[in-house]
């Protein structure tokens, strides 16, 4: 499933496409929303907003295409009136002039009004955005030590997103190792160094994530990989799918567990309980 620095990254590249320019097209696959088309295609968008792992195309008349690209949703964007060869089944397509937005295999698309933003069941629901400037240090902090979060262990926490938006499943991995922090602990158990390696991992690692489209290791590590003529595969993480091979920081064999039904990774001694 595409995280939150995907999603940004997509919300990035559909608000080029399509902000601020007139519509010739807008279409659903879904007979529900049909009605929305006529209504939508004759107003201009003013912004693409990603919300963790969903996003929000805005519209001036107060109306919004809500999207969950969940595990096989993907976004292309392509010149007027052209598609990409693909098996997928298309969803949602918005043409301008120019170019085209368009959004297969996702099944999680509504529209909705300003109004029911605040309500919707999802978006409603989301804790604080990784990727939002807004979103700081000490906020997060303070989540961790909220008596709803503290007990939690930090494996299944991390991929709550009503406690964090846009954190996912290598990030989770990422986000412990930045800090520091063994996988079964919970915030409750952590030093107050800890806690704050945490919160500032969680925007960090996050933010480098989205502005390097998805490397979260130390980028002077990398720069040295690189130049040692190591793939982008294998020098894109500190430990997320690097399982038996050598820590980066010790040397020591990375492990792999399932925590949740997903995939986690970490060091043994750089992370001791």
């Amino acid at each position: 499933m595409p995280e939150g620095p995907e999603i940004k990254q997509a919300a990035d590249a559909v608000a080029r496409a399509i902000v601020h320019t007139p519509l010739i097209n807008v279409s659903f696959a879904f007979e529900r929303l049909q009605p929305y088309e006529e209504r939508l295609v004759e107003a201009q968008i003013w912004a693409v907003q990603a919300k963790g792992k969903a996003m929000l195309i805005r519209f001036q008349n107060q109306l919004n295409i809500y999207s969950h690209n969940q595990l096989y949703g993907k976004w292309y964007i392509q010149k007027a009136n052209s598609y990409p060869v693909t098996n997928r089944q298309l969803r949602l397509a918005i043409h301008t002039p120019k170019k085209a937005a368009l959004l297969y295999s996702a099944s999680d698309i509504d529209v909705i009004t300003d109004a029911q933003i605040a309500s919707h069941p999802f978006l409603s629901r989301l804790g604080p955005d990784v990727l939002d400037e807004a979103t700081t240090v000490e906020q997060v902090q303070e989540r961790l030590l909220d008596k709803r979060f503290y007990r939690r262990g930090l494996t299944s926490l991390l991929l709550d997103q009503g406690f964090l938006c846009g954190l996912g499943n290598y990030l989770r991995s990422e986000v412990l190792f930045a800090a520091s922090v063994n996988p079964a602990l919970r915030p409750i158990d952590c030093t107050a160094e800890q806690l704050l390696g945490l919160a500032e991992g969680a925007i960090a690692v996050s933010r480098q994530s989205y502005l390097t489209k998805g490397i979260t290791n130390d980028l002077e590590i990398v720069a040295q990989l690189k130049q040692q003529g190591y793939s982008r595969q294998q020098y894109r993480f500190y430990v997320f799918n690097r399982d038996g091979k050598p820590c980066y920081i010790c040397g020591t064999p990375i492990l792999k567990d399932i925590a949740g039904g997903r995939r986690l990774y970490y060091c043994p001694l750089c992370q001791k309980r």
